[in-house]
């Protein structure tokens, strides 16, 4: 699990075709990679992945054809930023929201305004998922928890502040990016209890008293 907090930026070294698949090779300096070991989960772009080997400055990491098709992964190149989050441990601090690194869909950045010193920006989301996307509610955007903002019929907006636009990938969004988003988990799990058919006391009415919906 993560939290959508954003550890490190990190960059592209290597993209190195393996058996079909790809092997990703990632620099970030800010991380203490001798602290970790092969196996770990580390959210890259917002998408979990398992680093199969460590260097002094960074770890490679396999991805299947499977997460190439479905996230931006398949995108990138060498030399590109990449958002970095290791997976989070009992009793650390849960900033963000809870996150699973398993991407939902691709997004598309629709408008960046200037919102004072913020930035706001407007991403475009498959209809199949809008309906868990909520005023107020979170989504993860590359690997990073925001709050949004608005949501209408096609998209919705988040505020990016000065901070996050720095210490993440965010802040070089243009009219046209594809960002991976992944939906909060409790409107997953929300619309699984409201679709079963039974006696349970969750009923549509129940999670409207108490502000659920």
């Amino acid at each position: 699990m993560f939290t959508g907090i954003i550890k490190a930026k990190g960059k592209i070294t290597a993209l190195t075709p393996v058996g079909g698949d790809l092997r990703l090779s990632v620099t970030a300096s800010e991380l203490p990679w001798a602290e970790f070991a092969i196996g770990e989960s580390i959210a890259v772009n917002g998408v979990c992945l398992t680093a199969v080997a460590f260097k002094a400055n960074g770890f490679d990491a396999d991805v299947s054809r499977e997460t190439l098709a479905v996230t931006t992964l398949h995108q990138l190149k060498i030399g590109d930023s990449v958002n970095l989050e290791p997976s989070v441990s009992l009793g650390e601090r849960l900033g963000g929201h809870l996150v699973s690194g398993h991407v939902d869909c691709i997004g598309r950045v629709k408008g960046r305004d200037d919102d004072a010193r913020s930035v706001k920006l407007t991403i475009g989301i498959p209809a199949e998922y809008r309906r868990y996307v909520a005023k107020k509610g979170s989504i993860c955007v590359d690997g990073t928890s925001l709050t949004v903002n608005a949501v209408d019929h096609e998209s919705f907006s988040v505020n990016i502040i000065p901070h996050t636009a720095a210490v993440t990938v965010i802040g070089t969004y243009e009219i046209g990016t594809e960002v991976n988003l992944e939906v909060d988990l409790v409107a997953r799990y929300l619309e699984r209890l409201l679709a079963n058919n039974d006696d349970s006391a969750i009923t549509k009415d129940f999670l409207e008293m108490h502000g659920y919906a």
